[in-house]
């Protein structure tokens, strides 16, 4: 046996080690210990005897282990009890001594890890009978991943639901996988992907998760972490074919994890790290450690930890939280672990082990030793930092980004192959059906294939008419030689009489009253390039919505957002509609938001929530309102009418006197005489493209997108056979197709040259502006009726996360006694970022402008606000409604003062030709110009500030604020707490009811020359006045990134598709304690109570 090493005895205090090593194995632990406490030396002789009995601890584990940092940590404290003495067994007598030769102790610490002799672990604990801390038996459990989740079944607690797949000979009956494109089946069971493939043994982390085709297929790769990446994607989309594996439901947890560790039953310790699968990159400090931050758990939670630990006989217990939709579900045991880098976690484990070890052994040793009175476990403190206006919700509605044409295909289908395929997927259920998986597509394909054939050889002249409609079908579903993404879909309608034809080309009466189906096919809307560039870019650029960094993070604008997302205060869920485009908008503005790396499908996956439920924010267009039909039909005649426009005309169109809509109208003048010319340059370009197709140089010419020549000339076709209908009149309907295919073409596809865009761009885009926003209602009445069958349920939804700002406690929070380096652990922000289509966008907006919510006469800045939204004529790619609430904790909580609501937007991504119409905005939270009315509205945005700063110039976190020139209604002494760094965002509320000044900037940037040369002066001020350049920004190394990009700042934010306009401060409101919203004018927030039609007072409920 290798010589023991031992402490030499002093005062009581004095950590009493016995180190059962070699020499050579106690480097590593002498380096971590005081030598003043522990003098290490090699001598066969016995030590003398300490007075007292000692209770000796044993310590069995790899030298790995047993000598790490924590396990130190944790034994210098315990040794500071008095009547404990800790044997530390060397690696060398473990593996190769038998179990009779090792040291005995009263109390055994023995765990598993890679390369340890369980076996002889659990010989020696039966010759010696020790009092085990952690159960060695149950250890051989918790290495079967189908064992860890059989016990935790059995206990009640939650877990995903999975299935075992073991590819056993003995077992033929466990091993039966069938794989789909988009799912497996295990057993019976079907796992839709996303989904989870874990190896059985709990030794192999390489665990693969599964992404379905709609989200771009591939799979995630974890593993254990080698250097920064934990994880890598991969475009493999099969599971593995060898070995026995456990498959799981995807939890979708926002890219969050938490691990718990539990000391003992009544003590539970939770931590929050990046999810490995989000994008692999492991998150280090500046010592290279993984970044994690102590979170506080709920009861449930507490609840669980405490049955995890009993269940699995395992004081010192580890294991995996997947928080998701709400609840908690644990997903692994790894047994016996350790926090690190928590030195108040060091003195808590150490406290409560010694407790535990004198209660079990002092009795029978005759040791005198009282329980101790005070409570182990750690109490929970809730609070709230500082005293000034804290931000503590954001909800922004946001448009998806830039798109390819959105094309669509009607036509009415009999064959019985068809109403087979409406049986087989259930259609006669609701009458309808949708078709979007790849299967499905193909199904319709092979139908289309089937028939184009069998009706080539017949002359049936009732057939060929149908026969060109049939060739696209089968053409369009032909594109891109596969099915993948959600960039094309089929929908069937149930018609028990038929279909009455009313399409140009379908206007002859039909003949007979049988039963059909309307099949509309869809394609296009997808997210190009540009569109994701510009969705990051904004997310990017979001950041600064929040307020700054503390300290070394002052002026760097977004390194608040990042600081207070990764230390784990931020609740954020992102919600997007059911299309493609949408959703993957949501994916990239995560992306930005957060400085993620990687591909977008992992994100997508694990932070984009599906809102396809009650409406939120999906609508189906094909089915109208009685509202919307009477609007179209007016809107219809009004557009017919083949004359200038007169003042009825101005009346029965603009009757909101919309200054956007009237300016449109009189450059119409004549809509016929407009629609004419539209038609004419159709005609003129459908001729230009036929001609580039005879050319041969331009036969293999790729267009923006990869689209071709012939795909452009299809598109514009079609458009041209659909305006003009066969009676001479035109389909209004077909103009915002006409502008949106325009508008795409000169944004992307102007290297052809093509002549008549421009002007063909002028003329539809006035027409377009006049149809689109009067498609959601002419009339006050109108669009609010419109708008609430648009958005009700995400009123509703807003009205109940500015409720449960304070409520949710199911959320990851801060725990403030273990948070170092965190100067406000007890802030937490709320935000819910809602992707959506225009539709929705233009209805919220209706409900804003008309519901209302204040009066313009009686209330200058909300007047300013509507005269500016009233002059934007078109709500593009982009388009944001931000709402931001605030809290003062200096006011009384019952005061009408202590809450406060900003709302904020922006028009989006500016339009290829810079609309001069368009009024400038306030900027982004500008000081009130109440007071001085004499002064240009727009005072308080940045281009207004003197101090002008050279673009090369660096923005220094220590540098003397600058100035502005000009008076900005900043009250000069303020009973509220500032952080008056250069740059930074923490910003502060204040209501006054002399000025009316509702924001207050700490500090103020000139803004540079570049960036009005870049065209994002007013439309930017504030919010995008200075951004951080380089790579990811992960927070948790703010303080190196701060450092190293110190220099690095600019003050411009372009990029070659596209400008963005930023959110404009529209209104702010106070919020009363008592939950109703108030205005500085008295009146209710989104009060929504509309005299002059008493229906509508339903919409009002949802902030009552």
């Amino acid at each position: 046996m290798s010589s023991l090493t031992t402490s030499s005895e002093g005062e009581n205090s004095t950590p009493r080690f016995v180190v059962g090593s070699r020499d050579d194995e106690t480097e590593f632990l002498g380096s971590n210990m005081k030598t003043d406490e522990t003098d290490f030396f090699e001598d066969d002789e016995e030590e003398e005897s300490p007075p007292e009995r000692q209770i000796v601890v044993g310590i069995c584990a790899m030298t790995k282990k047993s000598k790490s940092k924590p396990m130190t940590q944790i034994l210098e404290r315990l040794c500071k009890f008095e009547y404990i003495t800790v044997v530390i067994m060397g690696e060398d007598v473990i593996l190769n001594e038998p179990v009779e030769n090792w040291p005995s102790c009263d109390c055994l610490i023995s765990f598993h890890s890679k390369g340890f002799p369980l076996d002889k672990a659990v010989a020696y604990a039966k010759l010696c009978k020790p009092f085990l801390i952690n159960d060695l038996d149950m250890q051989y459990y918790i290495q079967d991943r189908r064992e860890v989740y059989r016990i935790l079944q059995e206990e009640g607690i939650d877990l995903p639901r999975y299935a075992v797949l073991n590819r056993d000979p003995d077992r033929p009956e466990e091993c039966n996988l069938v794989e789909g494109e988009d799912h497996v089946e295990v057993n019976g069971a079907v796992f839709p992907k996303p989904f989870v493939e874990k190896p059985v043994s709990a030794e192999d982390h390489n665990v693969y998760i599964y992404y379905p085709t709609s989200a771009g297929g591939g799979s995630q790769r974890l593993f254990r972490k080698i250097g920064s990446r934990s994880s890598v994607y991969s475009p493999e989309s099969s599971v593995r074919k060898t070995g026995s594996y456990i498959y799981e439901e995807f939890m979708p947890t926002d890219g969050t994890d938490v691990k718990v560790y539990t000391v003992g039953p009544d003590y539970a310790h939770a931590e929050a790290r990046k999810s490995p699968a989000l994008d692999g990159k492991v998150e280090r400090d500046s010592e290279g450690k993984e970044i994690r931050y102590p979170v506080m758990l709920t009861a449930m939670e507490k609840l669980v930890a405490r049955k995890v630990c009993v269940a699995f006989k395992q004081t010192v217990c580890g294991f995996d939280l997947l928080r998701a939709n709400g609840h908690s579900f644990v997903c692994d045991v790894n047994g016996f672990s350790f926090v690190k880098n928590s030195m108040k976690y060091y003195d808590d484990c150490a406290k409560i082990l010694g407790n535990i070890i004198m209660r079990e052994l002092a009795p029978q040793f005759q040791i005198p030793w009282s329980i101790p009175t005070e409570a182990e476990d750690i109490p929970i403190v809730p609070t709230t930092s500082g005293t000034m206006m804290e931000l503590r919700c954001v909800i922004a509605v946001i448009r998806h980004g830039d798109r390819t044409p959105k094309q669509k295909m009607k036509m009415e289908v009999k064959h019985p192959r068809f109403f087979e395929l409406f049986e087989k997927y259930d259609g006669y259920k609701t009458g309808k059906l949708k078709l979007k998986k790849p299967e499905q597509l193909q199904e319709v394909l092979d139908i289309a294939r089937q028939l184009v054939v069998e009706l080539g050889t017949h002359g049936d002249c009732e057939i060929e008419e149908r026969k060109s409609k049939l060739e696209q079908l089968k053409s369009v579903l032909e594109m891109y030689g596969h099915f993948s993404g959600i960039n094309r879909k089929v929908q069937l309608t149930y018609l028990p009489h038929g279909h009455p034809k009313a399409a140009s080309e379908d206007e002859e009466a039909r003949r007979e009253s049988s039963p059909s189906l309307l099949l509309v096919l869809k394609w296009g809307g997808e997210l190009t390039p540009a569109g994701r560039v510009q969705a990051e870019e904004l997310g990017r650029a979001f950041r600064c919505m929040y307020p700054g960094g503390q300290g070394d993070y002052a002026g760097f604008p977004g390194c608040g957002l990042l600081r207070l997302h990764s230390t784990y205060r931020h609740d954020l869920k992102i919600y997007a509609s059911d299309e493609g485009r949408v959703q993957m908008t949501a994916a990239a503005f995560a992306k930005g938001l957060l400085a993620l790396e990687g591909e977008l499908t992992p994100i997508l996956v694990q932070m984009v929530k599906s809102a396809n439920m009650n409406g939120l924010l999906d609508s189906d267009s094909d089915s109208l309102s009685s509202c919307q039909h009477r609007v179209k039909a007016r809107l219809h005649e009004i557009m017919q009418k083949d004359a200038e426009f007169c003042e009825e005309d101005y009346e029965k169109l603009a009757p909101t006197g919309s200054a956007s809509l009237l300016n449109s109208m009189t450059f119409i003048q004549n809509p016929v005489e407009v629609c004419n010319q539209v038609f004419t340059l159709i005609e003129n370009l459908t001729s230009q493209i036929r001609k580039r197709l005879e050319d041969p140089k331009s036969a293999d010419l790729q267009l923006y997108h990869s689209e071709t020549l012939e795909l452009m000339l299809q598109r514009w076709s079609k458009l041209e056979r659909d305006f003009r209908m066969k009676n001479g009149r035109y389909d209004i309907s077909k103009i915002p197709d006409i502008y949106d295919c325009i508008k795409y073409d000169v944004q992307h596809n102007c290297a052809l040259k093509l002549e008549g865009t421009t002007e063909l761009f002028k003329l539809s885009k006035a027409l377009a502006d006049v149809i689109i926003p009067q498609e959601y209602g002419i009339n006050k009445e109108e669009k609010l009726e419109i708008a609430i069958g648009f958005c009700l349920p995400l009123i509703k939804k807003i009205q109940l996360d500015l409720q449960r700002t304070h409520e949710d406690e199911s959320v990851n929070k801060l725990h403030p006694l273990y948070s170092r380096g965190v100067l406000s652990p007890g802030r937490h922000v709320r935000t819910r970022l809602y992707f959506t289509s225009e539709s929705h966008v233009h209805s919220l907006l209706s409900i804003f402008r008309y519901g209302g919510l204040l009066d313009e006469n009686k209330d200058q800045q909300w007047k300013r606000a509507m005269d500016y939204l009233s002059a934007i004529s078109e709500l593009n790619y982009m388009t944001q409604i931000v709402i931001m609430l605030y809290e003062d904790n200096n006011k009384d909580p019952s005061s009408e003062e202590r809450f406060h609501v900003e709302l904020h937007f922006s028009p989006g991504v500016k339009g290829c030709e810079e609309d001069r119409n368009i009024p400038t905005g306030f900027g982004f939270r500008p000081a009130s110009a109440e007071q001085n009315e004499d002064k240009k509205a727009d005072q308080g945005s940045l281009e207004d500030l003197s101090n002008k700063k050279s673009s090369d110039e660096p923005d220094c976190a220590r540098q003397k604020s600058p100035q502005p020139s000009e008076p900005v209604s900043i009250q000069r002494r303020s009973p509220l707490v500032r952080n008056r760094k250069t740059g930074s965002m923490e910003v502060l509320s204040e209501s006054s009811s002399k000025s009316g000044g509702y924001r207050l900037f700490s500090t103020y940037s000139r803004q540079s020359s570049e960036m009005k040369q870049s065209g994002l002066g007013s439309q930017c001020t504030g919010l995008f006045s200075t951004t951080v350049l380089g790579g990811s920004s992960s927070a948790p190394n703010l303080q190196d990134y701060a450092r190293s990009h110190g220099k690095k700042f600019a003050s411009s934010l372009t990029y070659k598709d596209g400008k963005f306009q930023g959110p404009l401060f529209l209104k702010s409101f106070l919020l009363g304690a008592g939950g109703g919203l108030r205005s500085t004018s008295a009146q209710s927030f989104l009060n929504l109570k509309l005299r002059e039609c008493p229906w509508m007072v339903v919409i009002s409920s949802w902030l009552a």
